[in-house]
């Protein structure tokens, strides 16, 4: 039976400017500042979205911020965020404990078009929490990868073995399939790992470039290095695609906040694929 604060709380319409109600029902610390909440519906609707998207998080009386879906139930009605504190708004979210109600807009944006891949290698490189955007198509993709109907690469960079996220999740990737590599920034000797950038990753594994298709997120600067090694690999430009952040305030492409040169990110992106005018917006500072 839905409660009376759920009846109080969901709207009869679905509104994109209007926050739906979500209890925080889990919440997980990744590393210091960085946690995975699950966030359940309070009317019980279940909310449509594909790998890549993001969603308006609000933290009632703070603000909003766009988050990018990191994880859901199989009905939909439960979500996940993973949620680095570096602003107000961010934080608050962040610090908001299980039973705490916050605001949750979306779907909105691009994603990574996981449904139409076929039987390509997948190369998905991230960096920080950039591996959170990307930490649906890995799961989509697992039951893929076992089957052999195309294989799957997971190439993550951090700056420290503390600042990792889904260390858990890295291991059952692993042991279901997926080729998984680690590599930190810097780290002391009791860190038995490799150390460099994540780009050093690339040159040793064992992707076809040219039936592969790459998928990354994380530091621009990381991502301007890690085309330019994929290029060199031999993957086409058209095969790669990133994820691009930048101010998001409305989520539909009207006030512009997001503008990157022609795009308007919330609603041409935040995937868009290294094309074009891509590789050169990709250099432009937000203002």
């Amino acid at each position: 039976m839905q409660s009376a604060l759920a009846r109080d709380l969901a709207p009869e319409v679905t509104d994109p400017f209007l926050p739906m109600p979500y209890r925080v029902v889990s919440h997980h610390y990744e590393t210091a500042d960085t946690v995975t909440q699950e966030l359940a519906s309070l009317n019980g609707a279940a909310l449509a979205f594909k790998p890549g998207q993001f969603n308006m998080l609000s933290a009632f009386g703070v603000g909003e911020v766009a988050i990018s879906i990191s994880g859901a139930s199989d009905d939909g009605v439960r979500l996940q965020h993973t949620i680095r504190a570096v602003g107000a708004v961010s934080t608050a979210l962040a610090e908001s404990e299980v039973g705490k109600i916050v605001g949750v807009r979306g779907p909105f944006g691009t994603d990574w078009g996981v449904d139409d891949i076929g039987s390509n290698d997948v190369v998905v490189v991230a960096g920080g929490i950039g591996l959170a955007p990307l930490k649906c198509v890995v799961t989509s993709l697992l039951e893929r990868a076992r089957t052999g109907a195309g294989r799957l690469f997971v190439l993550v960079g951090a700056r420290s073995p503390e600042d990792v996220v889904y260390k858990d999740e890295l291991d059952k990737w692993r042991d279901s399939g997926a080729y998984v590599a680690l590599t930190v920034d810097g780290a002391g000797p009791e860190w038995r790992g490799r150390v460099g950038l994540v780009t050093s990753l690339i040159p040793d594994a064992p992707f076809d470039p040219e039936r592969s298709i790459a998928m990354m997120c994380g530091p621009e600067i990381m991502m301007r290095f890690t085309a330019r090694a994929l290029l060199d690999r031999g993957i086409d430009p058209a095969s790669i695609r990133l994820s691009l952040e930048r101010n998001m305030q409305c989520g539909i492409g009207l006030c512009g906040h997001c503008q990157v040169g022609p795009l308007l990110l919330c609603r041409d992106g935040p995937v868009v694929t290294y094309l074009g005018d891509v590789p050169d917006l990709m250099s432009r500072r937000e203002l």
